[in-house]
């Protein structure tokens, strides 16, 4: 039988919250009368979590999937890998350290049925992170909003519907940022506030450097902003180096000047100017073709446990 929810829980050195994590969610469902299903997904753990996952599958059989990847891919492409295998006419996703209480779930659930949202976010009133991670997820979102023009209070808690998310599968490249694909299908976005609690296991798999990884693929992969600073600083330059040229030949023709200096200034403004513009014109258009001809798939998985 088709489950009515999908829970999708991309999974990274976690082995002492995955029991809590499915009891509590069970209890969610088997509370409001909705039969669910629940995807974890191994971002290849260096701890127990894949025999946790295991012996779960074993004691529940009806409700897990358990997909251990390859190697490790991400958070976003593991989500991506759970949206794949999912079967449930809703999707909610999770993160697997309990930060979010599984009983929230039925926040997004309500909004859902008030709303009829295709997509409904979770955001934190409080959030029980450190400084410098709370600081990184602001950055993030902030330039989010900004380069994407997202909404901003998206988080990694979210309800999906199956139709939004069929639409997200037809995109198959090697990074995924899926709040972003969500965004290009859809407008049709609500939000709840919900609980966020402090880590009691493990740190958080998400370090600064890896913010920052995050942010710089996301500004790579999602805006061509990179590019454009060259092409309109090429511009700028360009213009600037002319200003500059006319000052330093007025100057040679008023003034008693070295020979052979104001030609020399000239023409490295000038040239310097000139290859930044046509670099950043260029790599506009091996942009596109990078982000057509890139077929390396998201992910890849090592076993699957239906």
């Amino acid at each position: 039988m088709t489950p009515e929810f999908s829970v999708i829980v991309p999974v990274f050195n976690s082995e002492q919250t995955l029991v809590e994590l499915f009891d509590r969610t069970a209890a969610v469902f088997e509370l409001n009368g909705h039969t669910f299903e629940m995807v974890f997904v191994d971002d290849f753990s260096h701890d127990k979590s894949w025999e946790v996952m295991v012996q779960l599958k074993n004691l529940h059989p009806e409700n897990i999937t358990a997909i251990r990847l390859a190697k490790n891919f991400g958070q976003h492409n593991a989500v991506f890998c759970g949206i794949e295998h999912s079967k449930g006419e809703l999707i909610v996703t999770i993160d697997d350290d309990l930060q979010i209480p599984p009983e929230e779930i039925s926040k997004l659930i309500q909004v859902y049925q008030e709303k009829d949202a295709d997509l409904v976010y979770g955001y934190f009133g409080n959030k029980k992170h450190s400084l410098v991670r709370n600081l990184g997820s602001y950055f993030i979102k902030k330039s989010s909003r900004i380069l994407l023009n997202s909404p901003g209070e998206g988080s990694s808690f979210r309800l999906i519907t199956a139709g939004l998310a069929a639409n997200i599968l037809k995109h198959q490249q090697h990074f995924m940022y899926i709040d972003e694909l969500f965004l290009w299908y859809t407008s049709n976005i609500a939000f709840t506030e919900v609980k966020h609690q402090k880590r009691a296991v493990h740190r958080s798999g998400y370090s600064t450097w890896k913010l920052f990884q995050l942010s710089a693929n996301i500004v790579i992969y999602y805006t061509a902003v990179p590019l454009r600073i060259m092409t309109y600083g090429g511009f700028l330059l360009s213009v600037l180096s002319f200003i500059t040229g006319i000052r330093f030949i007025i100057n040679k023709i008023l003034h008693d000047v070295p020979l052979g200096y104001t030609s020399l200034i000239v023409a490295i403004l000038f040239s310097t100017s000139i290859i930044m513009l046509c670099l950043g014109l260029i790599g506009e258009y091996l942009s596109r073709i990078y982000q057509v001809q890139n077929k390396k798939p998201p992910y890849s998985i090592k076993k699957i446990l239906r």
